[in-house]
């Protein structure tokens, strides 16, 4: 049997990532109890509010008990090897959930374990939040199929992994961020090849949020780029979403951030605690779409198990 890791959006294909957000819709009660009986390892090397609370929840919600463990209690690649941790852990627990600085430690835990390993966050990507993202996005303005959706400020995690659940439902996805920031032709290209929608980049923010239906943004220095805060805020002044620009999107247009956020830097206060701020709405999905995808996932491993024993 094949074990399923979701390390990205991508690693999921479209009737799968519609399968994933219907499941996420049900109420509890429909999805059954896939984790009985099991337990689910769930790491951070950093610290976090949403992504540890609703995966705790989503755990327990469906049958399982969740073991959260802190970053330094396993000392990845300090007291013990990424490798090293994933089989270990695998023999304890149903799957493996990691939340983590560098995205090449997830990779190297997959490669390895006979247990799911869940992105739970990385520095290349955030699948977790992006089924989130879309979740909302589909709650308030239905199937995303041809429709425009804006990313201002920094091209990081987040919106990487945005993009990739935008175009494979279809959306045309539009990035605005300084040019020493913006993603390559080759990333862009990379997305594009995901499903039937589009991700274009633009340097105008203006140009980028005209008509579109959402408009994203997140802080402009995540977790370990302290050291070049001052520079970044520098090169994204020009990027901060205000009631103005705002003003050029859909007349039905909202606005979500992935939160923590800096008002009066990223984003006006009025705009994220405005009557368009759709955030606390985005916060509250990570836990359905977290319950979501960890109930596909088991979909999966007892289809594959059933296959398995009858052939």
């Amino acid at each position: 049997m094949s074990t399923r890791h979701i390390l990205d959006i991508a690693d999921l294909a479209v009737n799968e990532l519609h399968d994933v957000l219907a499941l996420a819709q049900l109420p509890v009660a429909q999805l059954g109890a896939p984790l009985q009986g099991h337990c689910a390892a769930l790491i951070f090397e950093k610290p976090s509010n949403r992504t540890r609370h609703s995966m705790e929840v989503a755990v327990v919600q469906l049958g399982g008990h969740p073991v959260y463990t802190r970053g330094e209690e396993v000392g990845i690649d300090v007291r013990e090897t990424a490798e090293d941790i994933a089989q270990v852990m695998a023999g304890y627990h149903a799957f493996i959930g990691a939340r983590v600085f560098k995205h090449g430690v997830v990779q190297r835990m997959a490669a390895v374990s006979s247990v799911p390993i869940v992105n739970m966050l990385s520095d290349v990507a955030h699948p977790l939040q992006a089924l989130a993202d879309v979740l909302t996005m589909q709650q308030q303005h239905g199937n995303l199929q041809g429709k425009k959706i804006a990313w201002v400020g920094d091209f990081n995690n987040v919106a990487g992994s945005l993009a990739q659940a935008c175009v494979l439902l279809g959306a045309e996805f539009v990035v605005s961020t300084p040019p020493e920031y913006r993603p390559t032709e080759s990333e862009l290209a990379t997305i594009n090849s995901l499903g039937m929608g589009s991700v274009q980049y633009t340097g105008a923010p203006g140009e980028a949020v005209e008509g579109a239906v959402a408009v994203h943004t997140d802080v402009w220095i995540s977790m370990g780029e302290e050291s070049v805060a001052t520079e970044k805020a520098a090169a994204f002044s020009e990027f901060m979403v205000t009631q103005q620009l705002m003003s050029k999107a859909h007349q039905d247009a909202c606005f979500y951030h992935c939160l923590p956020a800096h008002r009066g830097v990223e984003v006006e206060a009025s705009v994220i605690d405005g009557i368009q701020s759709r955030v606390v709405a985005q916060a509250h999905n990570r836990l359905h779409s977290a319950r979501g995808l960890l109930a596909w996932i088991f979909q999966q491993h007892s289809a594959e198990v059933k296959e398995s024993a009858q052939a």
